[in-house]
């Protein structure tokens, strides 16, 4: 097959559509993320939740990497479908693996992950030269930075728990890195904004089908657990607090942010940069603000009643914050404001006094759950307030007092 038939012919609008072997891909993500979830809550402990960090940090780095990569190469062709197949087994494997990351498994999820990390950057390099020079030099340049971090690898697949995660943490930094410098390399340079020229409405529709995944997450915990539980007043009441906590998360970040971020970056000069910045970064806390989320409706389900314990505050308002915070970066980078939405900052110091109160006030955590939808309903609702129409047309009191509408 020749090598330029590997390469997507965008339209007359330059999308790239999402095709149906991106959405296959996709299910090894769906079992990551319930590998993250349940881990979190089987280890929930300030180390459990560091060794959950470093692990979902690797995880999105090998499914947005891939997502790049898609959006250049034609996933319809056979070559690059098998390419896609492989890179599937591999993240199968690194799944698999994540319960025992930090045990008898190490040795597989860091070989499922490098030789993601390689082999594709590899593949695009082969697919690219003579095609596309400026493409093969940045994943040439990309495939430096990976080697940079294989030592690391392989060294915490030989150490003790702790300075594994301390490993593989250096070797994340580096690669995190990576974007933000350019990918500088000695003999290769740097890679600039013209080597990721990409179609900036399949970007946006990616991210958006992985938030839909790690929302997935929650309302099968919600469900799956509830079903186990009496069918009393008490834990319906704790079921619709958290099916509700999960629409509203959904709504904060579709029903505007989704939205005018993929019409921004379909006609942004710098698309490229505005995908690493606002797809590529910002939506770490926002998948990670979900994964703690599903942890902390699994304990509400579990415990409606009783005294707060200090891990279900953690998670019931550190995935909540978490969430708002990426958010807020995220409509911050596809926006021309030069603040973040006022609505969300609210939010956050809402959710921060609720916290302190149920701590203090020594609520149930039914209660907690209660208060953290409150919060997350409240900052959907001036979101929107602001949005259509602004406060001077739905509450004009509040429209003198703020003048101009903050969020719009």
């Amino acid at each position: 097959m020749a090598r330029t038939n590997l390469f997507r012919a965008r339209d007359a609008h330059g999308h790239a559509p999402v095709t149906y072997i991106e959405l296959f891909f996709d299910l090894v993500f769906v079992f990551a993320i319930t590998q993250l979830s349940h881990g979190l809550l089987a280890h929930l402990s300030l180390m459990g939740a560091l060794q959950a960090l470093i692990l979902l940090f690797a995880v999105w780095w090998v499914w947005i990497y891939t997502t790049w990569v898609a959006n250049w190469l034609n996933p319809d062709r056979a070559n690059v479908r098998l390419m896609l197949i492989l890179l599937m087994l591999a993240g199968l494997a690194l799944s698999s693996a994540i319960p025992y990351a930090f045990g008898k498994n190490g040795w597989l999820f860091a070989a499922a992950y490098c030789s993601m990390q390689l082999g594709r950057s590899l593949y695009v390099v082969w697919a690219s030269w003579g095609i596309h020079d400026g493409r093969a030099r940045n994943f040439a340049r990309i495939a430096f930075w990976s080697l940079l971090t294989l030592p690391l690898w392989i060294a915490g697949c030989f150490a003790d728990a702790e300075v594994r995660m301390l490993c593989w943490a250096a070797a994340l930094a580096i690669e995190y890195a990576g974007p933000f410098a350019f990918f500088a390399t000695p003999g290769l340079g740097r890679s600039n904004a013209a080597d990721w020229d990409i179609a900036g409405a399949h970007m946006a529709e990616r991210c958006a089908l992985f938030i839909i995944i790690a929302l997935g997450e929650g309302v099968l915990v919600t469900g799956a657990t509830f079903a186990t539980l009496p069918q009393d007043a008490l834990h319906w009441t704790a079921f619709v607090t958290c099916f509700l906590g999960s629409a509203a998360l959904w709504w904060l970040y579709f029903d505007t942010g989704a939205v005018r971020g993929s019409k921004l970056i379909e006609v942004s000069g710098d698309a490229g940069l505005l995908a690493r910045n606002a797809y590529t970064y910002w939506h770490i806390p926002i998948v990670a603000g979900l994964v703690v989320s599903a942890v902390a409706d699994e304990m509400l389900l579990a415990h409606p009643k009783g005294h707060i314990e200090p891990a279900y505050l953690a998670v019931a308002v550190g995935g909540a914050l978490l969430f708002l915070v990426g958010n807020m970066g995220f409509k911050r980078a596809t926006n021309d404001r030069p603040l973040p939405p006022f609505s969300h900052m609210l939010g956050c110091a809402l959710l921060l006094a609720i916290g302190a109160a149920a701590w203090f006030g020594h609520w149930q955590p039914l209660t907690l759950g209660m208060g953290i939808f409150g919060a997350l309903l409240f900052t959907a609702i001036w979101e929107w307030g602001s949005l259509n129409g602004g406060w001077q047309r739905w509450a004009p009191g509040l429209g003198r007092l703020f003048g101009a509408d903050p969020d719009a």
